[in-house]
């Protein structure tokens, strides 16, 4: 069966006349080169930016963590992700939350059919992308004390069980709840940050804290690494972003403009409030700035001004310095690497912060009470109800995942002895650097 995303496709194109299920190669290309730029996100900048920041004797682990989640997660989406996702049910209250199993391994879906203006298989392979970054996304949360075995079970259960529906819930056409509902995520706030954030939260509590957290010092193994690793994630961000606009458009221009503007202002914000309250302005501060403002422009790119981007970077930068910071002390979890404390807290300030400040243009907006009727206040409730339904969603579904998970590999957590040597070489027999 056809997947069901032409309807947010009408929303999203509005004002171009090309014909519906026409091809049209110049946004066949940019989507192609866009799942390009996100494919490098994962395995590339997530990867280096997550291993930089954590202890050398798990580094080479760190990556391992990431690279397997990508190229994992992205076979379990082919399997069966996209029909939950974007596939259509039988039932209209199934509808409601999933898409049931008509496309599995992409039956009824013919290499010439096409997503508005560009094929269909370009788009499985673009929101596979985003499938396998929000599971790696969770990882940072609990490196250097998970099985590698255990997280790999996570990964593919949870692409099912947590991923595909949310995504279904969200983006998933006509049927499908917050779709319905008039949610608006332009790529990936409520979809990708706040899932994948809070699946690290909850992962990192109930695997348990790293031996001698907080009072032994966890030295990171590069910050050049980070830094990288950040700048890569933004060079990505313009594929994840700009080619969730699905055409060479306008609208493409914008979300790339606010991207950069929401970024480089969080950045600023948090070299600065670092600078001020710890007298320093590290590299470390400026690369997780870059990643709060992308996170946080995420759901809203297509959405707001550039004035508005400005407001969405600052204060999400401000958020998540708050969250990694203060937070994370205040209420005693081991996150490692701040997956919570950036993707999911500056992804819920995105989230909300699109209702407060979208442009009431109907050429923009594709659903929602902004757009029928002009009510802000009503379009900011039916953001709420996004994230209240995506957080208890993730909840549940992790803590599910995880004991499923436990229960096959028998115990989440590696060994005392594995956890003093390092996983590099305990688990995977390598090393990140030999000199």
């Amino acid at each position: 069966m056809k997947q069901k995303f032409s309807a947010l496709m009408a929303f999203l194109m509005p004002i171009f006349a090309f014909a519906e299920d026409t091809l049209d190669t110049g946004d066949t290309a940019w989507m192609m080169v866009s799942t390009a730029f996100v494919l490098l996100m994962t395995p590339a900048g997530l990867a280096l930016f997550y291993a930089g920041m954590t202890r050398s004797k798990n580094a080479l682990n760190t990556f391992s963590m990431v690279m397997g989640a990508f190229v994992l997660a992205f076979v379990v989406w082919v399997v069966a992700g996209y029909s939950i996702a974007f596939g259509a049910s039988e039932s209209a209250m199934l509808q409601n939350f999933f898409g049931g199993f008509g496309n599995v391994m992409l039956s009824g879906i013919n290499w010439t059919d096409l997503s508005g203006t560009y094929p269909t298989y370009v788009f499985i392979a673009f929101q596979g992308t985003f499938a396998a970054i929000t599971v790696a996304i969770a990882s940072g949360s609990v490196i250097g004390r998970m099985k590698f075995s255990t997280w790999m079970v996570i990964v593919a259960l949870w692409g099912l069980l947590v991923y595909a529906p949310i995504t279904h819930m969200v983006w998933g056409g006509d049927g499908a709840l917050l779709f319905d509902a008039g949610a608006l995520d332009f790529a990936g706030g409520t979809v990708v940050h706040m899932n994948g954030g809070l699946a690290g939260l909850v992962l990192a509590i109930l695997v348990g804290k790293r031996a001698g957290y907080p009072k032994v010092a966890m030295k990171p193994f590069s910050i050049i690494l980070t830094a990288v690793g950040a700048a890569l994630l933004w060079f990505g961000w313009y594929g994840f972003n700009g080619g969730s606009a699905f055409g060479a458009n306008a609208i493409a221009g914008l979300a790339v403009l606010t991207t950069t503007v929401a970024t480089a202002a969080a950045a600023v914000t948090w070299m600065l409030i670092e600078w001020f309250v710890f007298k320093k302005p590290t590299l470390l501060g400026i690369a997780s700035g870059i990643i709060a403002g992308l996170v946080a422009i995420t759901p809203a790119a297509g959405f707001v001004s550039v004035g508005g981007a400005l407001i969405v970077g600052i204060v999400g930068s401000l958020i998540a310095f708050w969250g990694v910071v203060s937070l994370k002390k205040m209420l005693g979890y081991d996150d490692s690497l701040d997956a919570f404390g950036i993707h999911f807290l500056a992804g819920l300030w995105g989230a909300l912060a699109t209702g407060l400040l979208a442009l009431n243009d109907q050429d923009l907006l594709w659903d929602g009470p902004l757009k029928a009727a002009g009510d802000r206040m009503g379009q900011f409730m039916v953001q709420l109800e996004s994230v209240v339904v995506v957080g208890l969603w993730t909840l549940i579904g992790t803590v599910i995942v995880f004991f499923i998970a436990k229960a096959i590999t028998g115990g989440a957590r590696v060994d005392e002895e594995t956890e003093e040597i390092g996983l590099d070489e305990a688990v995977h027999g390598e090393k990140g650097l030999t000199l």
